[in-house]
């Protein structure tokens, strides 16, 4: 069941973007400071997961004490998904409306912040940052490596039958009800796999799903996060997922 659209304005919304992190010292400054130029009503939470070059220091220097910059530094169970739920649990405890989440690495570029917040104004529950929302997006990649990105979006799509032509991107906004809606307490995954189980969670749940065009950039600087080990996730996963039974869904307030 789809959710009715609902028409919002930016200023009945608390806003946070959730910024997972390791070693991203050298990306940090400009990218905050580019949000903050951009949007600069929105408040930004670096969820850091120890890393060694000191991210969680140099985040914390960017606002110079101001209340709109928030550092998490990370104790638990390490690893994206992981910093992503802490960050999650963070906003929806401090009651924000709107939880976005980016890459620290400048792949997400903050340019294109406005179209999914666009989105999620007009009544969007969960918006996609899309490299293939009418076309391919790409710049940096060898083709490689789009060739695996276009599969396992189309995978994922013909196992689980998600609405999006990128099921995979990590530059996503969500309204907070979505997020509570998604029963994060059950969520297994951890790697790039997280945001193929968040994605079904919300779309289970009876949530509405868009896409906002973006071009995505290979990362300037730091330490990229793709292993084996989370390619292998990302394959198991959709399966998994597709024999899993989710609660059904129910009419939520304010819908």
């Amino acid at each position: 069941m789809t959710h009715p659209r609902r028409t919002v304005t930016a200023s009945m919304l608390r806003t946070i973007i959730v910024i997972p992190t390791y070693n991203e010292a050298e990306n940090i400054p400009s990218l905050v400071a580019a949000i903050r130029e951009i949007c600069p009503d929105v408040h930004v939470l670096v969820a850091d997961d120890a890393s060694p070059d000191g991210t969680a220091d140099v985040a914390e220097q960017c606002s110079g004490g101001e209340p709109w910059m928030h550092v998490l530094r990370r104790t638990g169970p390490r690893g994206y998904g992981r910093a992503c739920l802490d960050g999650f649990q963070y906003a929806l405890n401090s009651g924000y409306n709107l939880v976005l989440t980016m890459d620290a690495d400048w792949s997400h570029d903050p340019k294109y912040l406005p179209g999914i917040l666009a989105e999620l104004e007009g009544g969007a529950d969960m918006v996609v940052g899309s490299r293939y929302k009418d076309g391919v997006r790409i710049q940096n990649w060898p083709l490689r490596r789009v060739l695996l990105s276009r599969f396992s979006n189309l995978y994922v799509r013909a196992i689980l039958g998600l609405p999006l032509a990128d099921c995979t991107s990590g530059f996503r906004g969500y309204h907070a009800e979505a997020l509570r809606s998604a029963d994060l307490s059950a969520v297994q995954s951890d790697g790039y796999a997280f945001l193929v189980e968040i994605a079904t969670r919300v779309f289970m749940a009876g949530c509405s799903l868009a896409e906002s065009p973006i071009v995505f950039v290979d990362r300037r600087a730091g330490q990229s996060k793709m292993s084996k080990r989370v390619i292998y996730e990302s394959a198991l996963l959709p399966w998994k997922l597709r024999f899993t039974r989710f609660p059904r869904p129910t009419n939520r307030p304010g819908k």
